[in-house]
């Protein structure tokens, strides 16, 4: 069983060049590119080891979007938790912020907190067998973004292994519909393994960055995972 909290920790950056990123097979081929209410990652199904080339399509010119930012100094949080059924059943604790709404796909191997405008969230997922390292979750999510269409213009800000706070952090943006993207995918081992436990991904607008870094942090530094057998 995982179920104590990850400690936070300074960052100890390693940058990777390239490779391949997801976890399962599961995770490797359910998510898909969305707007405002959609998931975070711009995934397209594909197996990691041999993404399908896309066709070439001019990028789009995403529009502005004037919302005003997403403060990190207005967020209050609070502890919540849910259930992640998948391999394994995994009850999941974290602290998000207060006032986001959870809700679960079917079947729920994850939980996405959304704020109240639907331009912000946090997703969790869990319930999958803790069997890879960070670094190799990251490098197979890298691999299956080549499969995303050149249209949505994705672009790799940052890539980071901290060996000390077990945590490895993927950056991008991309343009899903027409307003651009901010995204950062972090896969956390929670105990001696060192081992993925939990993929947490925070996106929102380009000018809540700070913000959306903010909400991933806590979230890191609080999370908690135990399993039952189905």
């Amino acid at each position: 069983m995982v179920g104590r909290a990850l400690l936070g920790s300074g960052l100890l950056a390693v940058t990777l060049l390239g490779g391949a990123g997801g976890y399962g097979i599961g995770w490797l081929t359910s998510s898909v590119a969305s707007d405002s209410t959609g998931n975070a990652a711009p995934l397209t199904a594909a197996s990691p080891s041999t993404p399908p080339s896309s066709p070439i399509e001019p990028p789009k010119t995403p529009r502005p979007d004037d919302s005003p930012p997403l403060l990190a100094e207005n967020l209050t949080y609070r502890t919540r938790a849910f259930f992640a059924e998948s391999t394994v059943r995994s009850r999941v604790t974290l602290k998000v912020p207060g006032n986001w709404k959870m809700t679960q796909p079917d079947p729920q191997d994850e939980a996405r907190f959304t704020d109240p405008t639907g331009k912000r969230w946090i997703r969790i997922e869990a319930g999958f067998t803790i069997t890879r390292p960070p670094a190799d979750s990251m490098a197979a999510r890298i691999a299956l973004l080549k499969s995303v269409p050149s249209s949505q213009a994705l672009k790799i800000l940052s890539q980071q292994v901290d060996p000390k706070a077990r945590t490895a952090t993927l950056t991008y943006t991309y343009v899903p519909d027409l307003t651009l993207r901010y995204v950062v995918v972090r896969w956390a081992a929670l105990d001696s393994s060192g081992n993925v436990a939990v993929e947490m991904s925070s996106t929102g607008l380009s000018q809540d960055r700070a913000a959306v870094d903010a909400v991933l942090d806590h979230a890191t530094t609080s999370v908690t995972r135990d399993d039952s057998s189905q």
